[in-house]
């Protein structure tokens, strides 16, 4: 046997496990999950997107920017404990600390607005994690809940 067929021959299990784990890391592994995601938690797996009126207007995955005094605010970037900033969910403790300038700016009732927070609290799970409200979802309520005060947002 020549140097060049032997070379050849050591070379095809490399190129043969090369093209296996492409097929299965790069294409059945990747198809398998999506196809689970989409199968068993089709939300999550196309990013929890909320409709306004049949219309997309953000995933309650990553924060929004919200920049006008009528909504609630997510966490600003020096505050934010999130390592990537783009957190949508705030502490109780910063929703109602925005309630004073948004009931100023829209003249809704602050025991109205303080009931909106309470009952989009999430995430206490018995003694692990804190309770938390997600800023989309609460600006979806205001919009929902004011439509005369929210009229331009309706969609």
């Amino acid at each position: 046997m020549t140097e060049d067929k032997k070379q050849r021959m050591s070379l095809r299990p490399i190129t043969g496990i090369t093209l296996v784990s492409l097929l299965v890391c790069g294409l059945f592994y990747p198809f398998l999950i999506t196809g689970i995601g989409q199968a068993f938690f089709p939300s999550q797996a196309n990013g929890e997107i909320i409709q306004l009126n049949g219309k997309p207007i953000g995933s309650v995955l990553i924060a929004q920017s919200f920049i006008l005094p009528i909504f609630f605010h997510p966490r600003n970037e020096t505050a934010s404990p999130s390592a990537s900033g783009v957190d949508p969910d705030i502490l109780p403790t910063d929703a109602y600390a925005q309630i004073p300038a948004i009931s100023n700016a829209t003249g809704i009732p602050q025991s109205d607005l303080a009931n909106i927070v309470n009952q989009n609290q999430e995430g206490a799970w018995w003694v692990f994690g804190a309770p938390y409200v997600n800023a989309l979802r609460l600006n979806v309520e205001l919009i929902k809940d004011y439509p005369s005060v929210y009229s331009q947002f309706q969609g």
